[in-house]
């Protein structure tokens, strides 16, 4: 492997890891905060036991989520220097408002609301709750921004070869983070739905089959459940909508991009969507590929209407090589590449396969919320063993398609780091190959060994964190909330922050 792999392999490891962490945190937060939002309102203690259980999966996974966040910034100096010096006026601004004002909004409340309880008013208590919630929304907006930037560059000007930033509000404002945010924040839903699904029908399961249904612990988890379900299902709603939208774009501002999520060698018009392919899609020409498909969708899907042209991967590498050239620079800092052709088709299985992946298991965990939502009415459980365990393997499905969505987002970029903007009005020659962005200055052994370290590190945190989680899910809403003091006896203050969080 040459050193571009190695740190490609690096950035693509720790970032899945870490955004594994990320909707989960985001969908809980605010889930948890209407959470609290109900108690506040109602005082009914099931919604207390909901805040408190809920709230402390959030923060082990947030906890986890800070710590390996970390990471990601230090490796632009590290591995992607030449990438750092080539977009730090730009990718720096978003960086740094995500830091100053969004974590430090959500770091500052959320330490006041893990010590208020008992020390704050409910009123301010739940305050604290919404701002830190709302702030790692804000936190998502400001990186999404930044990668946006990368896939569609806008509010520059070139200088002395470097992009410059002359308006950050046209960076906040570009329409490919108006179309990526939303999209993220439904994925980020439909991770804790499926979350509190699976927990929750594994307490029901395990404890409450046989309780009343009077019962408040059991309503408590009916409650969590049901929520869980609806959350998953308007969730998947509102991403089938904004990727509808990120689609039209990405059929707009990366053609190649999209092309290669369909397996699509030669342009058609109208143009058909690949439901499932046979045969090897690695090959750009597409010979011996035998494809499932749906007439006209592909071509609604780019433009709006049912008969306009697509074009396919044949048709876009000679348009690329005309603006872009046909080979790299003969530059002895891009190593092996030097002087090489320039491919501009990417991987072509990981791209197809990735897009399915992403609506499939989006699919599934939307038609197995339908499925708790219909077994669940009334208050009614199945009577077999069966759906507990099943839910509990459903966690898995928007986590696997969240992670299925940024492989493809970033690997259908290649071979661009900063993908060029192909309006006419955009500012020509801001654009990066992946290739040129990779330090000079780290050996392959070196960038290796850090490799192995990450993961190793990464695979031990793993551990530490599903111990965690484990070990709260088990001790259920007696593990979060404060023993009952013998009567007679009140509850003291220091008694009541132990059990703060």
């Amino acid at each position: 492997m040459d050193l571009l792999d190695i740190a490609r392999w690096q950035f693509g490891i720790t970032t899945v890891y870490h955004f594994l962490m990320v909707p989960l945190t985001i969908g809980l937060a605010i889930l948890v905060a209407g959470m609290q939002t109900a108690w506040y309102r109602t005082g009914k203690q099931r919604y207390l036991k909901m805040t408190k259980f809920w709230g402390k999966l959030m923060l082990i996974n947030f906890a986890m989520g800070v710590v390996t966040g970390i990471v990601q910034e230090f490796q632009f100096g590290m591995a992607w220097s030449s990438y750092s010096r080539f977009v730090g006026d730009v990718f720096g601004a978003p960086l740094a408002m995500e830091g100053l004002l969004a974590f430090f909004v959500e770091s500052t409340f959320l330490g006041l609301w893990i010590f208020g309880w008992d020390r704050l008013s409910k009123g301010v208590h739940l305050a604290c709750a919404w701002a830190f919630s709302l702030a790692t929304v804000l936190s998502a907006y400001f990186i999404l921004a930044a990668n946006s930037w990368m896939q569609h560059p806008v509010g520059i000007e070139m200088v002395d070869g470097r992009p410059r930033l002359t308006s950050i509000w046209e960076v906040l404002a570009n329409n490919t983070v108006l179309a990526a945010f939303p999209h993220t924040v439904f994925g980020c839903f439909a991770v804790a739905g499926s979350f509190l699904i699976g927990i929750a029908a594994w307490q029901i399961a395990r404890h409450h089959r046989k309780s009343a249904p009077d019962d408040e612990d059991r309503r408590a988890w009916h409650g969590s459940l049901r929520l869980g379900a609806w959350v998953a299902v308007i969730a998947f709603a509102g991403l089938a909508i904004s990727g509808d939208i990120q689609g039209k774009l990405m059929f707009q501002q990366q053609p190649m991009k999209m092309a290669s999520a369909e397996a699509l060698c030669h342009s058609e018009a109208p143009a058909s969507f690949s439901i499932f392919a046979i045969g090897d899609v690695s090959r750009p020409d597409c010979e011996n590929v035998k494809s499932i498909t749906v007439p006209y969708i592909l071509s609604y899907l780019a433009e709006g209407d049912f008969s306009s042209e697509v074009k396919g991967v044949q048709a876009l590498i000679p348009e690329y090589q005309a603006k872009y050239g046909t080979h790299y620079p003969d530059d002895p800092r891009l190593g092996s590449f030097a002087g090489q052709p320039i491919d501009y088709t990417p991987n072509l299985p990981v791209t197809y396969w990735g897009f399915r992946f992403m609506i499939g298991f989006g699919g599934l965990a939307a038609l197995g919320a339908v499925f708790v939502l219909w077994l669940t009415r009334k208050r009614k459980f199945p009577p077999g063993k069966w759906w507990a365990p099943l839910a509990v393997l459903s966690i898995a499905l928007p986590f696997l398609g969240n992670i299925a969505g940024w492989v493809f987002t970033e690997m259908g970029r290649q071979p661009f780091v900063v993908v060029p903007n192909p309006d006419p009005s955009g500012v020509d020659g801001v654009w990066m190959f992946t290739a040129s962005a990779v330090s000079s200055g780290v050996s392959p052994g070196e960038l290796l060994t850090s490799v192995i370290a990450l993961t190793a590190l990464y695979g031990v945190l793993a551990i530490v964190e599903i111990f965690l989680i484990v070990r709260y899910v088990r001790g259920g809403f007696d593990g979060v909330m404060p023993p009952k003091p013998p009567e007679g006896e009140e509850k003291s203050d220091d008694e009541a922050l132990s059990f703060a969080y």
